[in-house]
């Protein structure tokens, strides 16, 4: 036999060797996640009765989620929606089996593993960064308001989710998703689209499966938007049912958390869990006497029946295909009870520039004194945090820090400029806005699609937002929540229903009945554009 005929039958064999080894390993990585697979889109509900029937333990759930976090969004198809796991989720999940073999009876959330932003504070081993470098080590000495309540209720605390970095309020322009410390977050769907933000790591855990529930946070679309790239629900309450405290602050009159799931009723069972008066957040206390603990009861499959809905011209025209979508849901709507009109906002409200210059003035004065009680923070105030990012190597590597910059040339509260915008806006989007065209129009809720289907990440112009209604809830302050309304191509995109401060029931009820009668979500399938 020729030595080159041997060295070829030899190069031959190891090819095949190698193949075979490749396909093995990949289908070994495929049977190890289909062993995951039974915690695919599983419900609160659904995981409670396992618990009940003795199905799996607390701590084999939180496992089997750690787990997907490690395969999903570490490795393969690396997803980035988490910056940090919580070191003694397992230990915490034991505590709980023991108390509940103690007779200690488990809350709404018992046993819930859930994601939070990565703005909210926990008193634990993990940081709480806002995405930014300068609060690497910023280990807060107490619980924010919403974990302490997460965690009285049941829940798990079993990771911190990616965001834009300072909840997307620090650049002119940007990527959502992204942040100096946890890079960019990818969309589950198709994996160079955006997840939008800026709770954009919450969206995309909850859509992956990587956890049951997330909390996000909005200032003007940071849960909405999100949850329709990432083909999910989510709910921004109304700004005082849950309080801010320990939450890293864009605008105090703005900002809240809020609950995003798969299923509306997931929605509505964590927001109940979260409701409350706190003494360190005087918003809440305008929520006494109109909050719920539980908003279940609301969840009614015959809930379009009677309903008048309002569908805000305005918001459409950006896109045939998401229009073609919105027709079919005014068609669906219409043939399960309710009645939907077209609807007009009045002209010349100036809100949204006012709404900027409030934002601003209470990011500066927020931020400020959120970094005063934080010992770990390496920066005092937003003076320090500019020069901090001056000299770091990465966090003005892509974006600047124009919002930053101009948030510290503006003075404090008292400011003659900043009153001025807060009564304009608020007198534009309230008493003009929202509740003039609900009284005009006899109107139960106002609907709208969400957004676009999720343009491609680009680190280089940065978003490229083509339409979405989430400015005149945001800006007011009161309510909305997005569910699935169906897909362009492989992307999911979302309808927004919005109403009157305090209306959460009747929004939940409207979901949750249109939800239940279509089924537009979908899991996500991790492809790659053409």
């Amino acid at each position: 036999m020729k030595p080159n005929f041997v060295k070829f039958s030899l190069l031959f064999i190891s090819v095949i060797l190698f193949t075979i080894t490749c396909k093995t390993t990949v289908r070994n990585n495929i049977e190890k996640r289909t062993d995951n697979s039974w915690i695919e889109e599983l419900t609160i509900r659904q995981l409670q009765q396992g618990y009940k029937e003795g199905k799996y333990t607390v701590k084999d759930v939180v496992k089997v989620y750690l787990n997907r976090i490690s395969e999903i969004d570490k490795n393969g198809p690396t997803l980035n929606s988490i910056i940090e796991i919580n070191p003694d989720a397992l230990n915490i999940a034991e505590e709980l089996e023991k108390e509940a073999a103690a007779g200690k009876p488990g809350g709404p959330l018992y046993g819930v593993p859930v994601i939070l932003k990565d703005n909210i504070d926990t008193h634990d081993r993990m940081p709480t960064t806002a995405g930014a470098t300068a609060l690497r080590n910023s280990f807060p000495g107490s619980d924010s308001y919403v974990a302490r309540k997460l965690r009285e209720a049941g829940a798990i605390i079993i990771a911190k989710s990616n965001l834009s970095e300072w909840a997307n309020f620090r650049a002119k322009m940007s990527s959502s998703g992204w942040s100096g410390i946890g890079g960019q977050t990818r969309n589950p769907y198709v994996l160079d689209r955006n997840p939008c933000g800026s709770s954009s790591g919450s969206g995309v855990a909850v859509s992956a499966n990587l956890c049951m529930v997330a909390i996000g946070t909005e200032t003007n679309g940071s849960i909405v938007c999100p949850s329709n790239n990432n083909g999910i629900a989510g709910i921004k309450p109304t700004v005082g049912l849950l309080s801010r405290s320990g939450i890293v602050p864009i605008s105090f009159t703005q900002d809240t958390p809020g609950p995003m799931a798969r299923t509306v009723e997931d929605v509505a069972i964590t927001l109940g869990a979260l409701t409350g008066i706190d003494s360190t957040d005087s918003k809440t206390f305008a929520s006494q006497g109109k909050f719920f603990t539980d908003y279940t009861g609301f969840l009614k499959k015959d809930g379009l029946k009677g309903k008048r809905i309002g569908l805000l011209k305005k918001t459409m025209g950006f896109s045939d295909k998401v229009d073609t979508l919105m027709n079919k849901t005014v068609a669906y709507l219409k043939a399960n009870g309710a009645e939907v009109v077209g609807i007009e906002f009045p002209k010349g409200l100036n809100y949204e520039d006012a709404s900027l210059q409030v934002l601003l003035y209470e990011f500066k004065d927020g931020l400020n004194k959120y970094f005063a009680g934080h010992s770990g923070s390496a920066v005092k105030n937003i003076k320090d945090l500019i020069q901090f990012n001056k000299s770091d190597s990465v966090e003005l590597r892509y974006f600047d820090q124009n919002l930053l910059e101009q948030a510290d040339q503006k003075g404090d509260l008292n400011s003659t400029e900043y009153k001025k915008a807060l009564a304009t806006m608020t007198k534009a989007t309230r008493d003009d806005g929202i509740d003039k065209v609900m009284n005009t129009y006899r109107l139960d809720a106002i609907m709208a699609p969400t957004g676009s289907p999720a343009w491609k990440t680009d680190m280089l112009l940065g978003d490229h937002f083509v339409g979405g209604s989430s400015s005149l809830a945001a800006i007011s302050g009161y309510p909305a929540i997005t569910v699935p309304m169906g897909f362009i191509d492989d992307l999911p995109v979302g309808v927004t229903f919005f109403g009157r401060a305090w209306n959460e029931s009747i929004l939940l009820e409207i979901a949750y009945s249109y939800e239940q009668g279509t089924k537009h979500r979908k899991a996500p399938k991790y492809s790659v554009s053409d």
